[in-house]
């Protein structure tokens, strides 16, 4: 057995095997749908509201539970929930990859979050257990820069998966992983780590679950306008959400430490995060799709666009820590700007349809972006709240476990879907009386849901006519894209602004951390 030190628990390094890989496999399942979307979308028949579901639902299922779920961790044991959200992402993989239909297919991505949201908040909740001072510092950068990574490497994989095999094998590609976090996680986790005995806020883990769930699935739709269903139905939303914030007032073991989110060092980091990795997810969910559907790029050629996001974000989520312990979190925070920058060239040259060294060096540094900015808001709540605070701190779930990912994509999508719709009815709009009459209702609906759609219509077709469809269908696309990359770029610059005019200096951050702590340590034991 490995010695241990004060600051790290025995068998340090395979422990963080086990939670690192933990994590990887999270972050791959995050993302890996995106690549597969066009030839889930041609197969399946589905809109693009419902290709939207398909890559976020795992998100979804991943951040309207976390909350809940990772008190249940606190409360009955860390790796209890770690080995359980390990062996229930098995079936859940195995449903999405032989889904019969796009039905099936969201509601195990649905489930694959859910289990998700059993093993990702877990593993960074034991590393702040089980470690101390820098080397949690070192294990967080860890946990982060290489989870954060592979999200992109996935893709990839499932990419030259697609040049062989069937659309569904891309839900399989963790599966390898998953069960060797598993086996060393029963080896070397404790079953308890610094849990406690209190009474779990089931009212508010409720609300949470449908407040969040009911935001993003409302967003998603917005592309059908506002009637006055959707509007009875977001005013349901913000009553539970209230409800849910009331509830935090009067648990005796509240979900969520609204004294800490209050705390600028807090709620900044987290929407600047939730900003960052959102218009990052919805940008690949979006460019993915454009890249195959308008640009002809093959399924592997796409997502290795990609990949030096992943290699970027590897390497400066270690940066990011020790960036933090010399500087301060607050150059780090300036992450969303390099990655909003970039993410404007990305969209600009891949809209001109190439793939040019400056295309290159945008998606690059989106990566160097949101490696240095997702580490600094993790470690924020993990490593500088000490004992019972940090547990309220994994409260304020990181960047990519959060809502504001999912909310982001979920914008993001409908602003694609609406932007394709509508272009394309105008276009249908303008033909002639001879023309429109042949179109029947049935096919003006499968033009405008998707550009799989479209594409199923050319090919009922031939020559001129099929080229003018397709063509029809890209500048549509293109259109959508356009738009939805423009709100990530407004969103990414508006985090800029609020973390450049609301984020603490060192010296405040510092006084506040160590403000915390005393409050801490002179706090009676739970």
């Amino acid at each position: 057995m490995a010695a241990a030190t004060s600051d790290t628990p025995p068998r340090s390094a395979w422990v963080l095997v086990a939670l690192v890989t933990g994590a990887i496999v999270a972050n791959i399942n995050l993302a890996v749908a995106n690549v597969a979307l066009p030839t889930i979308g041609a197969d399946l028949g589905a809109s693009q509201d419902q290709l939207t579901l398909v890559a976020n639902a795992f998100a979804l299922g991943l951040a309207s539970t976390v909350l809940y779920l990772g008190s249940l961790g606190d409360r009955y044991g860390r790796k209890l929930l770690f080995v359980v959200g390990a062996i229930a992402t098995v079936p859940t993989s195995m449903l999405a990859a032989w889904a019969p239909n796009v039905e099936v297919l969201i509601v195990a991505r649905l489930l694959g979050g859910i289990a998700a949201a059993l093993v990702f908040p877990t593993t960074l909740s034991i590393i702040g257990a089980l470690y101390r001072g820098r080397p949690r510092i070192t294990a967080i950068a860890l946990w982060s820069g290489l989870g954060g990574g592979f999200a992109a490497v996935g893709p990839v994989i499932g990419g030259w998966m697609l040049e062989y095999f069937w659309w569904g094998s891309v839900f399989l590609i963790s599966l390898p992983l998953v069960v060797v976090a598993l086996v060393i996680g029963l080896w070397v986790l404790p079953w308890h780590s610094q849990e406690e005995t209190f009474a779990v806020d089931h009212l508010g883990g409720v609300l949470s679950i449908v407040g969040v769930g009911g935001l993003v699935l409302w967003i998603e739709h917005l592309d059908e306008g506002l009637t006055v269903s959707r509007l009875m139905g977001i005013a349901v939303v913000a009553v539970v959400l209230a409800a849910f914030f009331w509830r935090q007032t009067r648990a005796s073991r509240p979900l969520m430490s609204l004294p800490l989110a209050k705390a600028r060092t807090f709620w900044v980091a987290f929407v600047a995060g939730a900003i960052t990795f959102g218009s990052l997810i919805g940008a690949m969910f979006v460019g993915q799709q454009f890249m195959q559907n308008v640009l002809g790029y093959s399924p592997l050629i796409s997502a290795a666009v990609v990949l030096p996001s992943a290699i970027c974000t590897a390497i400066f989520g270690q940066v990011a820590g020790h960036l933090i312990a010399g500087k301060g979190s607050v150059h780090v925070h300036a992450g969303p700007w390099l990655r909003g920058r970039r993410l404007h060239d990305h969209a600009d040259h891949v809209a001109h349809g190439c793939l040019n060294p400056v295309g290159a060096r945008g998606i690059r540094l989106c990566g160097h972006g949101c490696g240095t900015r997702g580490h600094s808001g993790i470690a924020l709540a993990h490593e500088l709240c000490p004992g019972k605070s940090r547990r309220h701190g994994v409260g304020l779930p990181g960047p990519d476990q959060g809502p504001g990912g999912a909310i982001v994509q979920a914008f993001m999508g409908a602003v694609l879907a609406g932007a394709y719709a509508v272009r394309i009815s105008k276009d249908l709009s303008a033909l002639p009386a001879s023309e429109a009459s042949k179109v029947s209702q049935a096919t003006a609906e499968q033009l405008t849901s998707s550009f799989e759609g479209a594409q199923s219509v050319a090919s009922q077709y031939s020559g001129s006519t099929a080229q003018t469809i397709l063509d029809s269908a890209a500048v549509a696309f293109t259109e959508g894209k356009s738009g939805a990359m423009g709100i990530a770029l407004i969103l990414t610059l508006l985090g800029l602004l609020l973390v450049l005019f609301a984020y603490p200096r060192r010296e405040a951050e510092e006084a506040y951390y160590e403000k915390v702590q005393a409050e801490s340590a002179a706090a009676p034991a739970a």
